[in-house]
């Protein structure tokens, strides 16, 4: 037969252990939000179009208007910094027909330059065509033509 006082040590132990098998660990949550914070604490902070990028990926020969048999440039300048964040961007035409969509997954370290580009060599359609980027939270879109 038990005791009492045996009884409530037993019983105290089994609690003590049980809670220590169930407790919650914290420390893969939160690591997962802190990978989400990162990226979205990349912002897109300038757009510029154009005929040609430098080897640093900028535009070169900004413009908002193309010819049919154009490349057009995009260069997308971040800021912020994460271990990865994917930048994606779609260019559109008219009436919201995907032209073409595609992503770059970069590790920013403050600033970062990243360039998309389109080409057509039997010529893109005369119209108006936009420009969709996004990366984390942050969206950009640019308006251009092709005449």
């Amino acid at each position: 037969m038990i005791r009492r006082p045996q009884f409530l040590a037993l019983v105290a132990g089994l609690v003590a252990i049980t809670s220590t098998g169930c407790k919650k660990q914290s420390a893969p949550a939160a690591s997962g939000d802190v990978g989400m914070a990162s990226e979205q604490a990349v912002k897109i902070s300038d757009v510029q179009l154009g005929r040609r990028v430098g080897a640093d990926k900028r535009v070169v020969d900004k413009a908002d208007a193309f010819s049919p048999r154009d490349t057009i440039y995009a260069s997308v300048a971040t800021s912020g910094s994460a271990p990865s964040a994917t930048v994606t961007a779609q260019w559109t035409y008219e009436d919201g027909q995907v032209v073409k969509e595609e992503s770059r997954t970069i590790a920013p370290n403050g600033s970062e330059t990243t360039e998309f580009h389109i080409s057509k060599p039997s010529g893109w359609p005369k119209g108006k065509y936009k420009l969709n980027l996004s990366v984390g939270g942050s969206t950009e879109s640019k308006d251009f033509e092709v005449k």
